[in-house]
């Protein structure tokens, strides 16, 4: 009998630790949410945050059912595909070539953004 107590106790620990393993999941992804939706302004996002901290079961209860439909359109949003790394991230280690940058300057010479002299000087720091 001791022992079907022990393996009763263990089973009714894991849930309790699963179920506030789940409530602690929906507190986060509420409060991510809250964050993310761009409709909020800054004292309803402050109001939903300080529920969550002081009644955070019924806040994500209510939360859920008010804006669900939302919150699982604001995540569809977040989890599309992003843009190609080379769209957005410098190149830091390239740097033109002598003949690039000399072209670069002759283009802003003939466009009258630069002077003969800043174009000699510019040509000079390239071939250095």
């Amino acid at each position: 009998m001791e022992l079907l107590s022990n393996v009763w106790d263990i089973t009714v620990w894991f849930f309790w630790a699963y179920v506030f393993f789940a409530f602690l999941f929906a507190l986060v992804l509420v409060l991510v949410d809250v964050y993310r939706d761009e409709t909020l302004n800054g004292w309803l996002k402050a109001l939903w945050t300080i529920c969550l901290v002081f009644i955070p079961l019924l806040t994500v209860i209510v939360y859920v059912i008010a804006r669900g439909k939302g919150m699982s359109e604001r995540n569809s949003r977040g989890m599309a595909t992003p843009a190609e790394p080379a769209d957005y991230v410098p190149h830091w280690g390239t740097q033109p070539s002598a003949s690039e940058e000399i072209t670069r300057a002759q283009q802003l010479l003939q466009s009258g953004a630069i002077t003969q002299e800043e174009f000699a000087a510019l040509k000079a720091r390239a071939l250095t």
